[in-house]
């Protein structure tokens, strides 16, 4: 059977998967945790045979680290499911409820959104995240991992499908695609997919945007700034810069550009440039940063996610120049600010055209889990329905229930009838 059969078989499942209790999802949830915990040997044997595919293939050190799946992604993940059941039910929630006239009621209630595909690359610990908010927000879910996971993926996505099963839910709520040639087709489902969310490398989110009528959220880039103001605290910006290019440096919230204040570049950029090679990172400079402290020298222009041990310097001169190099040549993803200055501060998060932006902290904090999201699908740059880390709250959309007791339009249009609207 072909994904676009799968997905009307799914379309068909999604009332059902809508229309269960929370309690019900929730088991489904706890169960995935428990045969996570049960079958952990099976899980990192299974990634020892893609982590060995890979070394084979010369796979890039950034694309292997995030392959991996540890005992400290397995606890992640886990930790992230927990987190999810104590959360509410993200559906049924009424955040509108109005009288329009006397036994006319209108709320607005949450619902799913519906079949939502999931394609990502190289990120085994996305599948039990994604499926886990699918889960909890009552949406069906197709998953497609990259080839480089193949392993992993496969295991993880029959523990979970099995735990779905188990807890009472529709077994056609989830799917997994393997074959490449399954994404092409996977875009032109339009009319059985609801949203499309992808997760990987500039060129392929870029890809699945330009091939497919389906609605699409996520980012394509992950050029995040630091800019260190004037006004900064010598004990706090080079902590902030190290964790967010080290912590996990193939992350899209990882730093790529430190943007410094000229006012202190000759005292400060000694400073960065000797913690950067004692952390191992390679410094890229425009012209005027590299006659100070050395390095390889870059143009004004070239500025660009690395995902590795690089970051690329300018010195600008005031704050707003700040803010117009990060809206000019960033990705709108995550920008922060190290300065004590609380004005500063301000005019930098109202003006950053930013999905998230940060004062005093580092950047790889901008994460759904981080957030007590429990998870997330993926972050979101876009200004449409979600923004930032997407968690139950973006996978969920709304509908219109009105209650009547025999009420018809022509009453209200000849002006036998008018509204009284009170919010309830």
């Amino acid at each position: 059977m072909g994904i676009k059969e799968e997905t009307i078989k799914m379309k068909a499942a999604a009332p059902y998967l809508a229309a269960s209790s929370v309690e019900q999802r929730n088991k489904a949830l706890l169960l995935v945790a428990e045969n996570l915990r049960a079958n952990a040997a099976k899980i990192f044997e299974e990634n020892k045979r893609d982590l060995a595919a890979a070394e084979e293939d010369h796979i890039a050190q950034a694309v292997m680290k995030r392959l991996k799946f540890d005992e400290g992604k397995l606890r992640d993940v886990i930790k992230g499911i927990e987190q999810l059941v104590a959360l509410p039910d993200p559906l049924g929630k009424v955040t509108l409820k109005r009288q329009l006239d006397e036994g006319l009621v209108l709320n607005r209630v949450t619902c799913p959104i519906g079949v939502i595909g999931v394609i990502f690359e190289a990120r085994p610990d996305a599948l039990v995240q994604i499926s886990s908010l699918c889960i909890k927000s009552g949406n069906c879910a197709i998953l497609k991992g990259g080839r480089e996971t193949t392993y992993t993926n496969r295991i993880l996505f029959q523990i979970i499908h099995n735990s779905i099963i188990d807890a009472g839910l529709p077994a056609d709520c989830m799917l997994q695609a393997e074959q490449h040639s399954e994404i092409d087709e996977l875009l032109s489902c339009h009319e059985t997919v609801d949203l499309l969310i992808p997760r990987g490398s500039n060129s392929f989110v870029q890809y699945i945007m330009n091939h497919t009528k389906i609605p699409v959220m996520g980012h394509a880039d992950g050029i995040c700034h630091i800019y260190v103001d004037r006004d900064y605290d010598p004990n706090k910006a080079i902590p902030i810069i190290i964790d967010a290019k080290t912590q996990y440096t193939a992350a899209c919230n990882a730093v790529e550009t430190l943007l410094i204040h000229r006012d202190i570049a000759e005292k400060f950029l000694p400073v960065l440039a000797k913690a950067l090679k004692e952390n191992g990172i390679t410094l890229r400079g425009t012209k005027e940063v590299t006659d100070l402290i050395g390095g390889e020298t870059i143009g004004e222009q070239e500025f660009k996610e690395y995902l590795d041990l690089i970051v690329s310097v300018k010195i600008v001169d005031t704050v707003n120049d700040a803010i117009a190099h990060i809206n000019k040549y960033g990705s709108h993803h995550t920008d922060s600010i190290i300065t004590e200055n609380a004005e500063t501060a301000e005019l930098f998060m109202q003006m950053v055209d930013s999905a998230g932006v940060y004062q005093n902290c580092s950047t790889r904090f901008a994460d759904g889990f981080r957030y007590g999201f429990g998870a997330e699908v993926g972050i979101s740059t876009g200004k449409i329905h979600a923004r930032g880390p997407v968690g139950l709250e973006g996978l969920v959309t709304y509908k219109y229930k009105l209650f009547g007791c025999g009420q018809i339009v022509d009453d209200y249009a000849t002006g036998k009838k008018e509204f009284h609207f009170k919010d309830l």
